[in-house]
């Protein structure tokens, strides 16, 4: 097999190329809002059972909860260079009025968002006067969860 003059020495020089290129570390990927949703809709619906429940032991009482997704409320974000957090309503599966907020933690594993951390952020409580409201737990100082009760 004959090769044009100087082809083989351009080939090794490519390659050499190559193999000197994968030695550069790779920048952290920068994930943005439509990666967090995207993730966050990944986890959900690979946690629901075949009726589309979505089964949480609740972080402070221990309950299991049975619990329909509603939405991602915005805005999703970025708290530091490896946490991403998503705050997301579900209901009770057998009344749809009694909502929990649910917070998602998440973080970059092999290239993609996982969820690593989720707790209940507000659970339903009812008023006499205005039905089901949302009762928070805990609230946010820099980024770090303070107890309310």
């Amino acid at each position: 097999m004959f090769a044009p003059p100087g082809a083989l020495r351009r080939w090794v020089c490519v390659c050499a190329f190559g193999f000197m290129s994968t030695g550069v570390a790779a920048e952290p990927r920068t994930f943005y809002v439509e990666d967090i949703k995207s993730a966050m809709d990944s986890h959900i619906a690979a946690s629901v059972d075949e009726e589309g429940i979505f089964h949480l032991r609740d972080d402070r009482t221990g309950e299991m909860l049975a619990l329909r997704f509603v939405k991602i409320h915005d805005p999703v974000r970025r708290i530091d260079a490896d946490t991403y957090f998503a705050c997301t309503d579900f209901s009770v599966q057998k009344d749809e009025d009694q909502l929990y907020d649910i917070d998602f933690w998440l973080r970059p594993e092999n290239g993609v968002l996982v969820v690593y951390d989720t707790k209940v952020h507000k659970e339903p409580r009812r008023s006499l006067l205005y039905g089901w409201y949302k009762q928070p737990r805990y609230t946010f100082v820099d980024d770090k969860v303070v107890e309310l009760y």
